[in-house]
Formats: structure tokens, sequence, C-alpha cells
């Protein structure tokens, strides 16, 4: 029987009634979802998991690979690892995008490749295809290519120690450039290799969108850190230290926005390398302009110096590039030994602030760049397609500007064209792409430089500059460096690096598990 006086007008109390009722699933719905997406933890323990019950949402696991393989994709899933050496190779694939591996010490959580030898080489943790993935505090070391010079290896096949990838094995640079993967993300990492066969220390490639701080990187005879394939790479590495690699940083067919800045690269064979290349790690050319759009073409051209630059190298320290005992594999022994800067067929860069000192033959080395070289005669685009010859690309040095930089003690071989700033251009213009248009202003001086009075003529208060049009001369010269560098190496181990800066709050951000209460 209804209360008296509770009567409603006709209808409104099925309406209220089912109003409510929505509102309530509504409710526990949100609170489903909410409980589903709750990230869990996977602790990497060698020594399993502590007495008693284990809290929800966190499991245990004896290695590194099992703890990645259960977190879930897009959950914000974290793996912890405990202090341990770990002799695993771990990847990363799209079906677990979004999680976070974090050591709980840089210096004591170590996965190690023992310099194993195996068909196609070995890698330390490779991200394939996978976005926002988040490696923090941890060092992986001696993971090695199948061989010294790295032939036979897939194109990174072997011997990088932490690597993100957009491409499959088997993929074209094409292929792979669809793929649009994005977030790559490191911190507190060291990677080193103290044989002859590591290749790549900390590595992006055909992925956008990243940034690593407080990276060490040795012992590479490739490079310690490389970001390749990506025209508009929306990426930042900031306190860095490299050192003891053929090659500090490499970076081919990177541009667009892309600064490296308050970093270290020493006691390399040369320091800071971005470069355009062909074939690999398409498509070419590299090109630091902003805003920049895949491109259609391998070559670029500016019609002034005026131009917005969104590629830079800036506030680094960049120092005595000498070393001949690193390790170097096929592609970089050939290349220019002695130099802080070198910049091979790059467009729009941007060189500004840095501490350039103690770099035997340049400071920086600027210079066109046919690639394959020597060029190839009779390879048409038909042989090309068929695989049975790769056309040359006749990469210029175009838009750069060099501004506002510290010189001392560069050019010490005694070399014609040992100096501060060498810029080569003129020889090998294609059509109507020239290496025009690079301008050198601001900076502190205490060598020579070729072209001589290149802050006036070649000055960036002037709206166009020429090529340096220094001749063959000019060419020789990078042909004695580059067999130089082969000829004279002899390559040794490098060091074991001492403990580097660990994170100071492993916890932080973590959801709370027994490791983090």
């Amino acid at each position: 029987m209804p209360f008296r006086g509770t009567a409603m007008p006709h209808g409104g109390g099925a309406r209220y009634a089912i109003g409510a009722l929505l509102a309530v699933v509504a409710f526990f719905a949100l609170a489903a979802g909410a409980l589903a997406k709750t990230p869990h933890v996977n602790i990497v323990s060698q020594s399993g998991p502590p007495p008693g019950p284990t809290p929800i949402n966190t499991s245990y696991y004896p290695t590194i690979q099992a703890a990645v393989n259960a977190t879930r994709r897009n959950y914000g899933d974290w793996v912890l690892i405990e202090p341990g050496v770990y002799h695993e190779e771990v990847l990363v694939t799209g079906a677990h995008s979004d999680i976070y591996i974090r050591g709980m010490n840089r210096n004591s959580v170590i996965l190690d490749g023992k310099h194993e030898p195996k068909p196609g080489g070995s890698n330390g943790i490779v991200v394939e295809q996978a976005n926002n993935v988040w490696i923090e505090n941890l060092t992986a070391r001696n993971f090695d290519r199948a061989n010294e010079k790295g032939e036979g290896d897939p194109e990174g096949g072997g011997g990088n120690e932490i690597w993100w990838t957009g491409q499959k094995e088997g993929e074209t640079d094409e292929q792979a450039g669809q793929n649009k993967s994005h977030g790559w993300w490191g911190s507190y990492l060291t990677a080193y290799d103290d044989g002859l066969n590591g290749g790549y220390g900390i590595f992006a490639q055909h992925n956008h969108e990243g940034s690593w701080e407080n990276i060490y990187a040795s012992g590479f005879n490739d490079s310690g850190i490389y970001i390749g394939a990506c025209w508009e790479c929306k990426a930042r590495v900031s306190k860095a230290t490299m050192e003891y690699n053929a090659v500090g940083y490499s970076g081919s067919n990177s541009g667009g926005s892309l600064v490296i800045e308050k970093s270290v690269f020493r006691q390399n064979s040369a320091g800071i390398v971005p470069n355009g290349e062909n074939p690999g790690d398409g498509p070419p050319p590299q090109n630091g302009k902003c805003n920049a759009h895949r491109p259609h073409s391998p070559y670029v051209k500016f019609a002034t110096t005026n131009i917005a630059r969104c590629t830079v190298f800036k506030e680094n320290l960049v120092t005595e590039n000498n070393n001949l005992e690193v390790p170097a594999n096929h592609s970089t022994e050939k290349a220019p030994w002695g130099v802080g800067v070198e910049l091979p067929g790059d467009a729009a860069d941007l060189v500004e602030n840095n501490v350039i000192t103690k770099n035997a033959n340049n400071g920086v080395l600027g210079f066109e760049y046919p690639n394959p070289y020597p060029p190839q005669e009779g390879c048409t685009q038909e042989l090309e397609e068929k695989g049975l010859c790769t056309r040359t690309i006749y990469f210029q040095l175009t838009g750069n500007k060099i501004a506002n930089n510290t010189f001392e003690e560069n050019g010490t071989s005694g070399k014609e064209f040992a100096s501060d700033i060498t810029l080569q251009g003129g020889v090998y213009p294609y059509h109507q792409h020239t290496s025009n248009n690079n301008c050198v202003t601001g900076n502190t001086l205490t060598g020579a430089t070729f072209p001589a009075n290149i802050e006036g003529t070649w000055g960036c208060q002037n709206n166009t500059t020429p090529p340096p049009n220094n001749g063959l001369a000019a060419i020789g010269y990078l042909v004695i460096l580059s067999e130089e560098s082969a000829l004279l190496r002899k390559p040794v181990g490098q060091p074991v690096p001492p403990p580097q800066e660990t994170m100071p709050e492993p916890c932080k951000g973590v959801p709370s598990n027994p490791l983090c209460p």
C-alpha cells in the first residue's frame, strides 16, 4: 500500500527511477573502467617474492622478459628490476606499448651480454614498433655484433645495448616509415662494451618523439648514441656523456625538431656526426629546417642564410676526439677522425654555444658528401631496383649555421685544412643544388679557418653565401683523414666506466608495491 502524501505527478516517478538507475550504472561503469586501467607492477627478482601475501596488482618474475611479457598494452604497467646481473636479451613488442621498465639502481641492475658470439649478433633491450616505452636507471653491457666489422649482419641486427626501432626485420625503410612509431624515453642509462664488437650504445631508429637524459655510452665501434630515419624527430638529448666510441653521436637522415644539448663528447674518433645517408635509414636527406616535411627529394635548396633551424647542437663540450684506439666498423673506420663536429652532407643544422677544444684536425668540418663514394658508373634506376647497385646521392652542405662557439687548440695536426672551422663545397654540385648559404658568426676563434675570412664572406650578416669553393685540395684532405682513420687505427677494448649517477628517487611515480611502499 503506498504511503499517503507522497504521490508524484503522473509519470514523474518512473522518469526519476530510470534516471537514478542510469546514474548508478554509469557510476559503476566508470569505477570498473578505472579499476580495469589500474597499472600493474611486475617486479623482477632473482630471489623470488618475500614471505607473506603478494599485494593486489603486484606480481613477481624471475626474468625481465617474463615481466615484460606480462604487461598489458596501454595500461601504463611497470616493470621494476631488483639489483642483479641478468644474462638475457629483452624484446618489447607493440603488444606492450605504454610501459615503464625501471631498474632500482643504475649501477647494480645490469643486463650482461657476456660477449657471447651469436649468429646475427645479440642485443640488450629492443623495443620494436611499440609506442611510449620508458627505459630507466639500469646498465646494459657487452651485447656484440656477430663480428668486428659487422659484415653479414642485418642493419642494426646486433651489438645494440638499448634500441628503440620502428622497423621490423625484413621491412624496408619505406615500410617502416609508415608505422609512425613514437615515444622513446630514457634516463639514467649506462651502455658500454669493453671489447671490439659492440655496435651502438643507445639507439633510436624510425621513431619520432622521445628524449634521453643523464645517459652514458662508451666502447662502441659505431656510435655511443644514434638517432636516425626521422625527418621530423621531435627529440631531445640532454646531459649525455659519450666517450671512447668511434663516433660519439651519429644521426642519419634525422632532422626537424632535434636538440642535443649540455652534453660531453670526448675521446671518440669523432664527436658529433649528423649526416645524410644512402641507402640506409631513409628517407634522405638530413634536414634541420623547422617544420620539416617528409622528403620528396634527397636534395634541399635554400634561397637565403636567414632560415629557421630546429636541429640544434648547443651548449656541449666537444673535446679531444682523436682516439684511434677505439674499435670501428667498416663504415666508421672510413670517417674523418680528429674532428669535434662533423657535418657530412648536412642541411640547415645549427651548431651554437659549444666549447670545442683539442680536436687534432678540425673543430668543425663540413663537406659535400657523395654517398656511396666513389660513385658507381652505369648504375641505372633499373639496376638499382633489382638490387644490383646503389646510385650515388650528391648530398650538399647547405644552410648550416655555426654561431657563438668557443674554439681552442684545434687543428694541431699541422695538415693543410686542419683548423677551427673548415667548410668544403663546390666540387660536387647537383644540377641547381649547391653547397651554399652556410654561415658563420660570433665564434671565438684561436686557429685557422678554411676558407679564410670565414665570418666575412661567409658571415651570417650576408643574406646569401657562396659554396666554399676550396677545390680538389679540400677533397684530398678528406681522403687523407679517411685513410688515416683506417690505417692508423689500433683498436683495443676500452675501459669499463666508473659508476654513474643513479636515479635519486627510483620509486617516484610508481604505484605502491613492496619495493616502493
